[in-house]
């Protein structure tokens, strides 16, 4: 009886471990980029520059279709991200462009990488991941 406690307690805290370990923190965005109105227009022009940016930066994390499943996810501290989720798509261009130039933790700073303009894109791009 005692093993079978500690076998439960062992894996109730395992389960607990994991649980905590895979989600991020909150992402505060600071307000001169919450502020920010996406200038590169949407459609197709947009979604197919803003796909081969994010073909070539973003998909080996976050996956060829984002549900954050790319070959490196596996490696990382936080879960990269589902993009076709509400919670995701309801934030705000400028949420997504921010987090992109700028990064933090296993994602990477884009800034200085990637023109303004692109991440645009990208943002855009990320968008046709929405069900």
């Amino acid at each position: 009886m005692k093993l079978l406690k500690t076998i439960f307690l062992g894996t109730a805290l395992m389960i607990l471990s994991a649980s905590l370990i895979a989600q991020p923190k909150p992402w505060a965005v600071p307000a001169n980029y919450k502020s920010m109105k996406n200038p590169v227009g949407k459609g197709d022009a947009s979604n197919k520059a803003g796909m081969a940016k994010y073909n070539s930066n973003c998909a080996s994390c976050h996956g060829k279709t984002g549900l954050g499943d790319g070959v490196k996810a596996r490696a990382l501290k936080d879960f990269p991200g589902n993009f076709s989720k509400a919670d995701f798509q309801d934030q705000a261009d400028a949420d997504l462009f921010y987090k992109t130039k700028i990064g933090r933790g296993d994602m990477p700073k884009y800034q200085g990488k990637l023109t303004d303009e692109d991440i645009w894109n990208i943002v855009n791009y990320m968008r046709t991941f929405k069900k």
